[in-house]
């Protein structure tokens, strides 16, 4: 009996001591709850609060889709289709000393120079997008001017002509609109501060009255076939010589040239002793490409007029744009206005977009085209 009793003490007091273990145990959890709670415990690390990541999304650029645009058959840069499709216009410039810097000529998209009379040269300038109503000042033509104007379908613009270039413009049956007709109070207008034959100036304005007066076609035909092929992108020649200056020496009274900018990569032309600008905007006359084809070239009769192998023929030259220089060939029919520039491989050369200056010049006085 004594050892049930016994047995029972030792199973109450187990129980006991099991019961206050429990809850010492709960004391304790109930303190750390108190601890974390109390902000003045230095011994808890609060969790850092997280910022939100941004991602950066890169900016779309979409690439220009040139809708209701076409490459210019001129210079290869973007404009309107409006723009591209119409006839260009060829406008024959004066450069005698007194109107060197003439004037609406910044706006042509190619200039060409060949020796008239006396060693003076003549300018033509062909473009799509002249504008204002101050272009000149305006010379006669010569029949060399006429070829190259058909060779861009281009209006023929000029005050008066030799018989040559009479019998040129019949030949190849070239629209055009001539001071010395009944075009002349129409499309020309005198300048008095200036001393004829010197001072003839026409507009934009003046010109469009004489083509619808002309019932001329003003868009180019659906068959046509550009002069030039570029590049699409902007191109280093990667053979050829370095040009920095290019001196055109066509005769004492003229001798201009062309230096190499090369931050921006044009050509920038100067005559008479500076640069050659157009009167108007006050900007000098600048160029991607300058190319100088070599003719066959002589006098016609005794009044020292000039005449070209122009008509069936072949020859050399070069071509330069940023800063170098390869060596060309070039291949025309004028019946048909064909002219083309080919390459050392013989392929038909690619261009730069842009302006282009083209020196028409005698292939018997390479000598005097000067490369720096």
């Amino acid at each position: 009996m004594k050892k049930i009793i016994l047995y029972t003490l030792l199973i109450t007091a187990a129980i006991i001591v099991s019961g206050c273990g429990k809850g010492d145990k709960s004391k304790d959890h109930n303190e750390v709850i108190q601890d974390l709670d109390d902000p003045k415990n230095n011994a808890v690390t609060q969790a850092p609060t997280l910022e939100p990541t941004v991602t950066e999304v890169p900016e779309v650029i979409e690439a220009p889709t040139h809708e209701g645009e076409m490459r210019s058959y001129l210079t290869g840069l973007w404009l309107t289709e409006e723009l591209g499709k119409n006839r260009p216009y060829a406008i024959q410039l004066s450069n005698f000393k007194t109107v060197r810097n003439q004037s609406g000529i910044g706006q042509a998209d190619i200039v060409y120079e060949a020796l008239v009379e006396g060693g003076i040269t003549r300018l033509l300038a062909i473009g799509q997008n002249f504008t204002g109503d101050r272009i000149g000042s305006m010379r006669s033509s010569r029949h060399y001017f006429v070829s190259i104007a058909e060779e861009y379908d281009a209006i023929y613009i000029h005050y008066g002509k030799t018989k040559y270039a009479k019998a040129k413009l019949k030949e190849l049956d070239t629209d055009n609109l001539d001071g010395e007709s009944s075009m002349e109070s129409i499309v020309f207008y005198r300048d008095d501060s200036l001393k004829a034959p010197h001072n003839a100036f026409t507009s934009i304005d003046r010109i469009l009255k004489g083509i619808e007066k002309k019932k001329y076609e003003t868009k180019w035909k659906e068959d046509y076939k550009p002069h030039y092929s570029f590049y699409e992108t902007d191109t280093d020649l990667t053979t050829g010589q370095a040009v920095n200056k290019i001196s055109i020496d066509f005769s004492s009274y003229n001798e201009p040239y062309l230096e190499y900018n090369s931050t921006d990569k044009l050509y920038y032309r100067y005559q008479f002793g500076g640069p050659h600008i157009d009167s108007v905007t006050g900007t000098q006359l600048s160029f991607k490409n300058v190319i100088v084809q070599f003719v066959d070239e002589s006098d016609i009769d005794r009044n020292d007029y000039q005449t070209m192998d122009f008509e069936d023929a072949t020859g050399s030259g070069y071509y330069i744009t940023n800063g170098k220089m390869i060596l060309i060939t070039w291949k025309k029919k004028e019946s048909t206005g064909f002219m083309r520039y080919y390459n050392e491989a013989g392929e038909e050369l690619t261009i730069n977009a842009g302006k282009t200056y083209i020196a028409i010049f005698p292939d018997n006085r390479t000598k005097d085209v000067k490369i720096n």
